[in-house]
């Protein structure tokens, strides 16, 4: 049975192999791991207690359950359109925010499966942690994942405290570590303090959410130093602000990185004017996938990184007005627009040489 789930895999290594030329010509399984912000992925019901009336029939975006399913369905395409020749099975790992509770995600991985059968191809089953977070408006992380590649191991919630604001809620930081491709990998997914109240003002948020990444980074290589760590999320800043750049400790170069250190990949991308959402004609690239160094340095034997993207193909963009080319949100001013976020996914690749 295990041969069989595997044959994707392997039509994969002999799709990269082809290209690889000369001599000494290598074989690689390809590993994809995205992170989407799947914007306010609220379920129809107005929970007693929540902040969450917004997203119900009798609220004011009169979120019926058609509109649901039309998001539902929405996203499902943006999902199962991330699959390339060397990932035919789509991303091993996905890290998604903005989920409201467990249900949705349910919902999300069944309609994921219902566009694949209806395209005609064979449903992923893809298998999710979920954990509900403090957080006032309600709205968690997650990870879905193909267990075909991945195997969670174990899965520990972390809570940002700041001590000088006692009330302060925000999304707890999910880590999932497992095994990718037979590799000890961890999955740090995030989605850090906003920039209400202005960047400059809420950055202090940021920062401390930046620590506790990198303290619970730390903590994993006091009991493995050769644990391959991912973090990602939708940070709300951009790789050279201070929170990534500095208390992370996430560098721009490949080159530079230590083995216990972090590589940005999209930090090169945002220079060359690619975001994955925009304001004001200004593009940002708040959603990002920071890979420790010793998955980019080869200190870890059989898992190296490749390559990153930013996943904004013509459908996922608005395709007139003024917002020409944003992200094709849900809604706007209010108004439903039947779009899928208000980010772009991303993704990057990594390779596993085999014999």
């Amino acid at each position: 049975m295990r041969k069989l789930l595997f044959m994707p895999l392997l039509m994969a290594v002999l799709a990269l192999s082809a290209v690889a030329g000369g001599a000494e010509e290598k074989k690689y399984l390809v590993a994809g791991v995205a992170f989407y912000n799947l914007e306010n992925l609220f379920d129809t019901i107005n929970d007693n207690g929540k902040f969450d009336y917004e997203f119900s029939p009798e609220g004011p975006r009169q979120w019926t359950s058609e509109r649901y399913n039309k998001k539902l369905r929405n996203l499902a395409r943006a999902i199962t359109s991330l699959p390339t020749s060397e990932t035919p099975l789509g991303p091993a790992v996905i890290g998604i925010a903005e989920v409201e509770n467990r249900g949705v995600v349910e919902d999300l991985v069944k309609a994921v499966d219902s566009t694949l059968v209806a395209q005609g191809k064979d449903p992923w089953r893809l298998q999710f942690v979920h954990h509900d977070s403090p957080d006032r408006r309600g709205i968690d992380v997650g990870l879905l994942y193909n267990p075909i590649y991945f195997a969670v191991e174990s899965v520990e919630n972390h809570r940002l405290v700041i001590p000088d604001e006692p009330d302060f809620l925000t999304r707890d930081q999910m880590c999932v570590s497992g095994s990718l491709l037979d590799v000890p990998v961890s999955f740090i997914v995030n989605h850090w303090p906003s920039r209400l109240g202005g960047e400059a003002q809420s950055s202090p948020m940021r920062e401390a959410a930046a620590r506790l990444s990198r303290e619970i980074a730390d903590s994993l290589w006091r009991v493995n130093p050769a644990q391959g760590i991912i973090m990602m999320g939708d940070l709300n800043d951009d790789p050279f602000n201070k929170s990534c750049a500095k208390v992370f400790g996430a560098v721009r170069e490949r080159e530079d990185v230590a083995a216990h250190g972090f590589f940005n990949p999209f930090w090169n991308i945002l220079d060359h004017g690619v975001g994955t959402l925009c304001y004001n004609g200004v593009w940002n690239l708040f959603d990002q996938i920071i890979v420790s160094g010793n998955l980019v340095d080869g200190s870890i034997p059989g898992l190296t990184y490749w390559k990153c993207t930013v996943f904004n193909k013509p459908f996922l963009r608005t395709k007139s007005g003024k917002f020409k080319n944003y992200p094709h949100r849900t809604f706007s001013g209010g108004r439903f627009l039947n779009g899928y976020s208000d980010h772009f996914p991303t993704e990057i690749f990594l390779l596993r040489e085999v014999e």
